[in-house]
């Protein structure tokens, strides 16, 4: 059940982010390639890069904690034994849970409110309650696998090919 639920979030959150960094990519290419031989840069394009970048970084943190790839201060750790590591480790998830639910909640209230407010970019008059929405989805997203790893040990994130 792990590796489906692995699959699905590689599948859609980590494909999502992976096209939305391609696509600053070519984005950043073009808009250069205007700016140089062209005189002219792509119109808006600063407004696709800001929204660009919030679906590679909120797209990305559902797979960056199934993961466990968060910085972490582990220092300590090598003092306390397995068991006092586990709870730790269950604790840690909880309050992530917790934290990653209630700016979930605080994203889709900020949502709400632009969208009732009509708010737009500057540029390209594009509105801003969707990226809102997805920020919040994804915040959601993350807190459940949080929740998850609460009652279910979380996979342990492999470095170079070797497992810590």
């Amino acid at each position: 059940m792990l590796k489906t639920l692995e699959r699905m979030l590689r599948w859609s959150t980590g494909l999502m982010a992976a096209m939305a960094l391609f696509t600053i990519m070519w984005l950043t290419l073009v808009d250069v390639t205007g700016r140089r031989f062209f005189n002219h840069s792509v119109p808006g394009g600063l407004e696709l890069t800001e929204i660009l970048m919030v679906i590679v970084i909120f797209g990305a943190l559902p797979l960056v904690s199934w993961r466990n790839e968060h910085v972490v201060f582990d220092s300590l750790d090598s003092y306390l034994p397995d068991w006092v590591r586990g709870i730790q480790a269950r604790v840690v998830h909880l309050v992530c849970a917790g934290g990653f639910g209630f700016l979930a909640y605080l994203m889709t209230t900020r949502a709400d409110r632009l969208a009732e407010y009509g708010d737009t970019t500057v540029h390209l008059q594009l509105s801003i309650a969707p990226v809102a929405w997805m920020m919040s989805v994804m915040l959601a997203i993350t807190a459940l696998v949080h929740l998850l790893f609460v009652f279910v040990p979380a996979p342990t994130a492999a470095i170079d090919g070797a497992t810590p």
